[in-house]
């Protein structure tokens, strides 16, 4: 299970590309700004996996979904919670259905399903950050104020304060501009956010220098990996505020509009004492 994303991760769930990642139709559609390269892709995910193994976390390769390019993101499917996983449904209409392959999977793993967003409500994973008893829920192209309210209702019983905040134009989740660095500790963009919505919190600024500047996944209290490829200033201003950066070169991710956040499902993570 999981409570905060700042904790320490032990077990998470990636979806390795094989065909479907580069077998895009319509890349508007889906959302794909440019075609991937195989070979690179498989290498960086397989550097990415590493990465995760090496600091002790055990990763699970969920087969892809066919037709499905983007469940190579499998973040975005659906939120593990302290009690359960809830079914999140898709803002992109391209993506419906990995709902189902991915809550299948988890609980083919021994989780349990605790809720679901229905329509007309949609949530991505990308727009939820757990930290302590905060849930931060973006309000973005992908996320209704209608999946909000549901999956507030759902959140809310659980002891977490729902706050929510918009998700500029310029990203397309609440990931991108925002991620845990710790169990009370953020990552975040200059600017973007309204007053008062890290009280509590301690943070560190980035300026806002693309759409993936604050995207980055939390291995362990003060222990993240990066995309080397994009968020060299993000990196830099890291290191100096004393983080431990594991900087992969995924390039071939972004092109699929998505960064190290989106790659990784966390599905357990240990809080350190």
């Amino acid at each position: 299970m999981l409570s905060n994303e700042g904790d320490r991760l032990t077990r998470a769930v990636v979806s390795a590309p094989r065909n479907a990642y580069f077998d895009v139709g319509d890349l508007a559609a889906n959302n794909i700004n440019e075609l991937p390269d195989r070979s690179r892709a498989t290498r960086q995910m397989e550097q990415l996996t590493a990465t995760l193994e090496a600091f002790g976390s055990e990763v699970v390769d969920v087969p892809e979904l066919e037709g499905h390019p983007n469940c190579v993101f499998p973040r975005d499917v659906v939120l593990m919670t302290p009690e359960g996983f809830i079914r999140l449904r898709m803002g992109l209409e391209t993506r419906r259905g990995e709902e189902r392959w991915m809550a299948r999977a988890l609980e083919a793993l021994g989780e349990r399903c605790v809720g679901e967003i229905v329509p007309p409500g949609t949530v991505e994973g990308g727009d939820v950050i757990l930290l302590g008893d905060i849930a931060f829920v973006g309000r973005s192209q992908r996320t209704n104020d209608e999946g909000v309210a549901q999956l507030s209702a759902l959140l809310s019983p659980m002891g977490y304060e729902v706050r929510t905040a918009p998700v500029s134009e310029e990203y397309l989740h609440l990931g991108g501009q925002m991620s845990a660095l710790g169990p009370s500790r953020v990552l975040h963009c200059r600017g973007v956010y309204p007053p008062g919505l890290f009280r509590g919190i301690e943070t560190i600024e980035v300026h806002p220098c693309g759409p993936s500047a604050g995207n980055v996944i939390c291995l362990g209290s003060g222990d993240v990996v990066a995309n080397a490829a994009e968020e060299a200033e993000t990196i830099r201003e890291l290191e100096r505020q004393g983080v431990t950066v594991q900087a992969i070169d995924l390039s071939e991710f972004h092109k699929g509009a998505g960064g190290p956040t989106c790659l990784i499902l966390p599905v357990h993570r240990a809080s350190i004492c």
